[in-house]
């Protein structure tokens, strides 16, 4: 499926674009956004070549990534960047992930995010299940993924290493029937 566009009443998913490496930059390269995320804040040249492999990803056939520009539909910025990528250990099921800008921050932009994320999967992609990941100590993150209905099933122990050093993970998860009770 490409192009990818969905939109909420204040944002849009959209496919990435070259010309994104910078907006990419201002979220990926932040080490206030990357504290919780899996990695290290990014250089510019690892940002152009995040957006080159999704780029690329994005016509492939089958398509197994969807990562996705998140965009302010009354200033067309970018101002997050979403990604839902098929489970090849699950059967019709995928991960996601998300990130915003931190000026982005606390206006309910990451539960509208989340929701256009589970929409694509769900309702375009005929998936059975979503599972995301975050920091034990990301409570945002937390409050975002249970607000859009997804549950908190567990906790992976020394999930990923961050700056030397194990960190758990927790796993949020959805199904399409708890999705589509949710829709109507």
């Amino acid at each position: 499926m490409y192009p990818i566009k969905r939109s909420s009443p204040r944002l849009e998913l959209r496919e990435l674009a070259i010309e994104d490496v910078d907006a990419v930059l201002a979220i990926y390269g932040s080490p206030e956004a990357a504290e919780h995320l899996s990695f290290e804040p990014r250089t510019r040249e690892q940002v152009g070549q995040i957006v080159a492999r999704s780029l690329a990803s994005a016509t492939a056939e089958p398509r197994s990534e969807y990562a996705l520009a998140v965009i302010e539909r009354d200033t067309k910025q970018l101002i997050g960047f979403g990604r839902l990528a098929m489970d090849p250990h699950q059967q019709l099921a995928a991960t996601f992930g998300f990130a915003l800008r931190p000026d982005a921050w606390g206006v309910g932009y990451g539960l509208e995010t989340v929701r256009l994320l589970l929409g694509l999967g769900f309702d375009d992609l005929d998936l059975h299940r979503i599972w995301g990941a975050r920091s034990p100590l990301n409570e945002a993150s937390a409050k975002t993924m249970t607000a859009a209905g997804m549950v908190e099933e567990g906790t992976i122990r020394a999930h990923i290493k961050k700056a030397g050093r194990w960190r758990d993970s927790v796993v949020h998860a959805m199904l399409d029937d708890e999705w589509r009770a949710l829709c109507r």
